[in-house]
């Protein structure tokens, strides 16, 4: 007998960001793809959906063909609801947002994307619940919805059957970590790399990598960052960086801090730490090696690093996101 397909109804808007539908539906037709090419029945059943059938337009102007929406108490397997900045309009419509409350209540699980967010808790669906949304929504979603409990540094959050993602391309990792719950690790690895995406991003699940939320708008020291991502075994003492800059040590000292709110110490640690779980995520490079490739020094001094940081040691954190299938060296 034909195993029933999963049902994934991503809601669509005018102004819709194009990836958020675009990435999550990818990532299912891909599932599908590669079960296909393994002699197997496909999964999924994607489709976009909106409140009127036809073209719903996104705010990059690509056209999307969209279904009507099914009655609200045809459940989904999976309903996912996109962001884009039609969502405040979409959000304000309280036929759709009756009707998001009334399809979320009969669906298996209900997502966002971005911010998504939004929608989901103009109809009720997210208060007193861990979430997640674009870094640069974060703050107005919690001051619009006090009662959501906001977690601006993470790219996705399961809390219960609702799932909600950070800005655009998180999408592509929430639907990867759908895909794992109902296939398997295995087969949501083979999608990420028919994708050329990570299965778990390097640096954890944070929304953005330290040289990225180091940068400021003249980015006045994103060519030292880049050089020390560059050099992370070289002397990087406060000397050698000033030197590179231009600066004294003591203007180069009062510059920086003023700029990125960190001592260059601290960013330096915070850029090696994410060098090194990069490398204990994707490679099998015994640990006391991938430390001395990142600049520590010793295997120690990674390990008192990653404890300080992000409370973990570097064998468990290479064991709770590594793509890899086989054992790792230990050291």
């Amino acid at each position: 007998m034909r195993k029933a397909l999963r049902s994934i109804n991503i809601l669509a808007f005018p102004d819709v960001q194009l990836l958020d539908v675009s990435g999550p539906l990818q990532v299912f037709a891909s599932a599908n793809e590669l079960a296909r090419g393994r002699g197997l029945a496909p999964c999924y059943e994607p489709r976009v959906i909106a409140a009127q059938a036809g073209t719903v337009v996104s705010s990059a102007g690509l056209g999307l063909v969209a279904h009507a929406l099914p009655s609200a108490r045809t459940p989904s397997d999976t309903f996912i609801v996109a962001g884009g900045r039609g969502v405040h309009a979409a959000s304000c419509d309280a036929v759709l947002t009756r009707w998001v409350r009334q399809h979320a209540a009969v669906s298996r699980r209900v997502a966002s994307v971005c911010t998504g967010a939004f929608l989901l808790a103009a109809a009720g669906l997210l208060d007193e619940r861990r979430v997640v949304t674009h870094w640069a929504h974060c703050n107005e979603l919690v001051q619009q919805y006090p009662a959501l409990r906001v977690e601006p540094d993470r790219i996705f959050i399961q809390d219960g059957t609702v799932w909600t993602s950070a800005g655009v391309t998180a999408g592509i990792d929430l639907a990867l970590a759908l895909v794992e719950e109902d296939l398997g690790r295995s087969m949501a690895l083979d999608v990420a790399r028919e994708l050329v995406v990570f299965l778990k991003r390097p640096g954890g699940q944070s929304q953005f990598s330290t040289a990225l939320s180091l940068q400021q708008d003249d980015d006045q020291f994103g060519e030292l960052h880049a050089w020390i991502v560059e050099h992370l075994t070289v002397d990087l003492s406060v000397a050698v960086l000033a030197d590179r800059v231009g600066m004294s040590e003591r203007s180069f000292m009062r510059h920086y801090r003023a700029r990125t709110g960190k001592t260059p110490a601290r960013a330096i640690e915070q850029i090696r730490t994410e060098a090194a779980l990069g490398l204990l995520v994707d490679t099998s490079l015994p640990i006391k090696r991938i430390a001395a490739r990142c600049g520590f020094g010793s295997e120690e001094t990674l390990r008192r690093s990653l404890m300080r940081t992000i409370a973990v040691t570097p064998q468990a954190y290479r064991e709770r996101f590594s793509s890899r299938n086989s054992d790792l060296a230990r050291s």
